[in-house]
């Protein structure tokens, strides 16, 4: 049973989904059919080309490099470093089934960091808390969660980015709550896990005569890791991968070799998963047009080869045929049976994109094709009627495993942002505050299942700056994953497996005065699938908090949180905790 007082991931993780990403146009990743600079020429007029990406994968994203949409833009420098310590007081309370009541020390090293210039830009969020229980039942831990994203520009026109997170994570029975526990103590419940994410690489963009040539490559991974009773509910849980992906495009902008624009790419994605050694591969090859039909609106064309595969190993087996399990409670993998092949489409891909973009503040691309042997969708639209409201939608379509996902949203966070956290626990909450690229992570984390998947959604997020002290916002997402694994493997269960993940949050808050401010968010989350080991569950809860400058860099809060979390399988009752905060701050 989930045990109470940790269960704020369920919120938490949506709690400021409602901060909106404005979408602008950025490299196309690979397992999409892209459009970044083929038939774009990047040098001209935002509302004429729109430099659009019709990967829905990724919302579109302008290569505003050097000069941010924040004030620091002009490629004027700004460098924000502010390293600070922390000691907490804090309290958790069962409401429901329990009535315990736990109480912990919590210190705190941490550091914020925005640095944005002509050549580089990053923002970095890091915090370690060491929590000392009081009593019996509440556990010494560590804790370290982090958010990091940024790029160094070392030629003109290439760039390395790089992208890193750490987040606390809970789940049941395989489907995931998501991020932002609110587990204390090292994780005594036994479906706490720490999500570790890191990812690195190059991107050229030229231009040679008339010709648009960009390429990039990334190579990313992730690791799980499992806290308390690793033997339970561990099987089917992700440990770790290493992703590859690379792109390579070339094309002529419209009105240059041809009225229209013509060009040519391909793309590579290979994914490894320690889990039955299972992979993923993705090749294609594509020719593109791009014709303009007005000044504000293009349609791409795309027709080329893919070619998908998914495999996987089977696991070791005992003498009576019962797979073998390691000391991390995963299953162990037989390195020397035959590769099974659980995905295999190759052929023809089509793709037809519109894009729109009548302004610099209004971005909306569309397209369907045929990907993965049937037919895919998707879209982005971005919204800035004002510098102080903004509107973000995007669908998405793709295959990967679990690390694959969590690298390809990271790579997508803008790199000027400001880290959300739990005002209890200090966690990650599932989305950063920017106005500039996508923001939010809680889609992508709603799942620890090891196996392959489709995975396809929506999320939608609006927020606005209401005068000069109070912000507000609401955000919405779904994401629907079906699962894909072998026959005659011990994972072969979970072919078929859907999961589906549902949440709604809003979020309020603001200055009081130059000294002190507020905030408070709600949220209910739906967690749903068709395993028969695992239930659907719902979850609530709301949060807010306080806060006060005594001095210039020392600063106290007080906080309040309940959450709760609801399950249709009989046996599991609902689990209601709350949880309170006091705490200094000082920083240097």
């Amino acid at each position: 049973m989930i045990a109470v007082g940790r269960l704020r991931a369920l919120g938490s993780t949506a709690s400021l989904a409602v901060v909106a990403a404005l979408g602008l146009p950025q490299v196309a990743g690979a397992q999409t059919v892209g459009y970044d600079n083929v038939g774009s020429d990047t040098s001209s007029d935002p509302t004429v080309t729109a430099n659009a990406d019709a990967d829905t994968n990724k919302p579109a994203r302008s290569s505003k490099r050097g000069g941010k949409g924040n004030g620091r833009g002009n490629g004027a420098k700004h460098i924000d470093v502010v390293p600070y310590i922390e000691l907490d007081q804090i309290v958790t309370a069962d409401i429901t089934p329990g009535s315990d009541v736990l109480t912990y020390t919590q210190a705190v090293v941490g550091v914020d960091a925005t640095i944005a210039g002509r050549n580089n830009a990053l923002s970095a969020s890091v915090r370690y808390a060491h929590q000392i229980g009081w009593g019996k039942k509440a556990n010494d831990g560590d804790q370290i969660s982090g958010i990091a994203r940024g790029y160094t520009r070392i030629a003109p026109g290439l760039t390395v980015e790089a992208g890193a997170l750490a987040t606390r994570t809970n789940s049941y029975g395989g489907t995931s709550s998501g991020i932002g526990s609110s587990s204390l103590g090292g994780g005594s419940f036994g479906g706490n896990q720490t999500v570790y994410s890191v990812y690195a690489g190059p991107a050229l963009t030229q231009r040679v005569g008339d010709l648009n040539i960009s390429a990039s490559y990334r190579l990313g991974y992730t690791k799980v890791t499992q806290d308390g009773d690793r033997s339970v509910g561990s099987f089917d849980t992700f440990d770790e991968s290493i992703v590859q992906v690379a792109d390579l495009e070339a094309g002529f902008s419209p009105g240059t070799l041809l009225p229209v624009g013509v060009g040519v790419a391909a793309s590579g994605y290979q994914e490894n998963i320690s889990n039955l050694d299972q992979r993923v591969r993705d090749f294609q090859a594509r020719a593109l047009v791009t014709v303009p039909v007005s000044r504000t609106v293009q349609v791409v064309g795309a027709v080329g080869y893919e070619d998908v595969e998914v495999s996987s190993r089977d696991a070791k087996r005992n003498a009576d045929g019962t797979p073998m399990v390691g000391s991390d409670g995963r299953y162990v993998t037989d390195k020397s049976s035959p590769r099974q092949i659980s995905y295999d489409v190759s052929g023809l891909i089509w793709d037809v994109a519109v894009m729109w973009r009548p302004s610099p503040r209004t971005s909306l691309s569309a397209h369907i094709g045929r990907r993965y042997g049937s037919i895919s969708y998707g879209g982005n639209l971005s919204y800035a009627p004002s510098d102080r409201s903004q509107l973000s939608i995007s669908v998405y379509d793709n295959i990967s495993g679990y690390g694959g996902q969590v690298n390809r949203l990271l790579g997508e966070l803008s790199d000027d942002f400001e880290a959300v956290r739990d005002p209890v626990t200090g966690q990650l909450q599932g989305c950063v505050a920017t106005l500039d690229g996508n923001n939010c992570l809680s889609g992508v984390l709603g799942s620890l299942r090891s196996s392959t998947f489709r995975a396809r959604g929506v999320t939608a997020s609006y927020s606005i700056q209401i005068g000069r002290r109070l912000s507000a916002g609401i955000g919405v997402g779904y994401d629907r994953r079906n699962y894909i694994a072998a026959q005659g493997t011990v994972l072969a269960s979970a072919n078929g497996v859907i999961d589906e993940n549902t949440w709604l949050a809003a979020y309020i808050g603001g200055q009081l005065s130059r000294r002190d401010g507020w905030s408070a968010n709600t949220y209910v989350r739906w967690v749903s699938t068709n395993d028969l080991v695992s239930g659907d569950e719902t979850g609530y809860g709301a949060s807010a908090s306080y806060y006060r400058n005594f001095l210039p860099r020392l600063r106290g809060t007080v906080a309040v949180a309940i959450d709760g979390v609801s399950s249709n399988t009989p046996s599991i009752d609902d689990i209601w905790s709350a949880s309170a905060l006091a705490g200094l701050r000082y920083s240097f």
